[in-house]
């Protein structure tokens, strides 16, 4: 492929006039150094950068491409849909339609409201519950990520639960004063915090599996006795799915909880990533009876002028429509299981302590002896080691996270050739 500038040229241009040279501040590869790739195009399970470098693309768009870049039905829903408009700031039919799509395979949802990105949703969701429940009080948990609203930027300290303090410049404290941030896993704590002060909580938001501290599982027993709480003290639960929404099972995190704990369900569910199928756009959704408190029916506002845009939605139901088709998640779950366990592979015959996890097409490793429960125990994992493999990978033609604390994704368009080429830079990557 020809091409006349480098990403180091391109880099300087972008930080001329944009903030840090990028418009998510984890594309800087400020935690890893060295120079962001500049992407031309992508096809399949590659992508292209400005210098005509190939790489097995592992992050996806950070989740929404399951299917890859591309693929033909989605393109073709696509332009069909913006032959007909860009824009009506009017419903549609086909908003109904991804809303019923969603619904069908999620039963803990009845209703869903669409929004445009995940930060979004994940702040209707809190504001939903806290006019619900008439309550000031949340619950979050340190290395669950839930978009940028104020309210939600805070993370813990060491000990028992404390209010929150903002973690970026321009959250006034009293913004987060409301905010509880507890330790992942951490039952004793958990149950500690309800019994001082369950009245006062309106909802505890979580991600199952945490994809912001890489790939870490709520454990079973953590999850039933969060949900036993939440019913004893009429507190909503607000399960975040933006990353693992129709990506770590067709039914979603909750499904495969729900397979473990009989009865299990959130009260609130927050998408985003795979229903837009890398349009922007995200939703959150809940029982009648909750989501009946949302303007113009209820009393809590929530507005958007491009929700349930008709180009992103077109978009996201053929991206559900394709990885509903039966034997779609099995196959899809093999390939990364066999990628995390030829990881593992080659790390232990390089010597290298590596702990691996993946659910669907979702997949996270650590320079670590053990799979980590919570954010203190990522925090303590391999950073220099994760750097030197990173940019080493990326060397070889692999584009992984360019941070520790990301999780990685796999796509139907990966091939088993993709999978072996990676675990062979993989094996060489070890040894730097």
């Amino acid at each position: 492929m020809s091409t006349d500038i480098s990403n180091a040229a391109a880099f300087a241009r972008a930080q001329r006039v944009i903030p840090g040279g990028v418009n998510s501040p984890v594309r800087a590869f400020r935690a890893v150094g060295g120079t962001p790739r500049f992407i031309r195009r992508a096809q399949g399970a590659y992508m292209w950068d400005v210098e005509g470098s190939r790489y097995i693309d592992f992050i996806g768009s950070w989740g929404p491409m399951i299917l890859g870049h591309g693929h033909p039905a989605v393109l073709e829903a696509v332009t069909r849909a913006a032959m007909d408009g860009l824009s009506f700031g009017a419903p549609t039919e086909a908003e109904a339609e991804l809303a019923e799509a969603i619904i069908a395979q999620v039963p803990s949802v009845e209703q869903v409201r669409l929004v445009s990105s995940g930060t979004e949703a994940g702040m209707s969701a809190l504001r939903l519950a806290r006019g619900a429940t008439g309550r000031s009080a949340i619950i979050k948990f340190e290395g669950c990520y839930h978009g940028h609203a104020d309210a939600l930027l805070v993370k813990a300290g060491s000990g028992l639960a404390t209010f929150g303090h903002p973690t970026s410049a321009g959250v006034p404290p009293e913004v987060v004063q409301h905010t509880l941030v507890l330790e992942f896993n951490n039952v004793a704590q958990l149950e500690q915090t309800f019994a001082e002060k369950g009245a006062e909580i309106a909802c505890v938001m979580i991600e199952p599996i945490a994809g912001n501290m890489n790939f870490v599982r709520a454990s079973v027993p953590f999850m039933t006795r969060l949900r036993e709480l939440c019913t004893q003290y009429g507190t909503l639960l607000v399960f975040d799915e933006v990353m693992t929404g129709f990506r770590v099972a067709l039914g979603s995190a909750q499904s495969v909880y729900a397979k473990l704990i009989p009865g299990f369900k959130p009260d609130v569910s927050v998408f985003g990533k795979v229903i837009g199928g890398g349009m922007p756009l995200a939703a959150f959704g809940g029982t009648r009876e909750v989501m009946s408190q949302l303007a113009p029916l209820g009393p809590v506002y929530q507005a958007g002028t491009l929700s349930g845009n008709p180009v992103a939605t077109a978009c996201g139901l053929a991206t559900l429509k394709e990885i509903s088709k039966p034997g779609f998640f099995d196959a899809l779950s093999a390939r990364t299981r066999s990628l995390v366990d030829g990881l593992a592979t080659v790390a232990r015959d390089a010597g290298v302590p590596l702990a691996v996890d993946s659910e669907g097409g979702m997949f996270g490793f650590f320079f670590h002896d053990s799979l980590p429960q919570n954010y203190g125990t990522v925090m303590g994992t391999d950073k220099e080691r994760f750097n030197r493999f990173f940019h080493g990978m990326l060397d070889r033609g692999v584009y992984l996270a360019p941070a520790l604390y990301e999780a990685g994704f796999v796509s139907a368009a990966h091939t088993s050739e993709d999978i072996a080429a990676t675990l062979q830079a993989a094996s060489e990557a070890f040894r730097l």
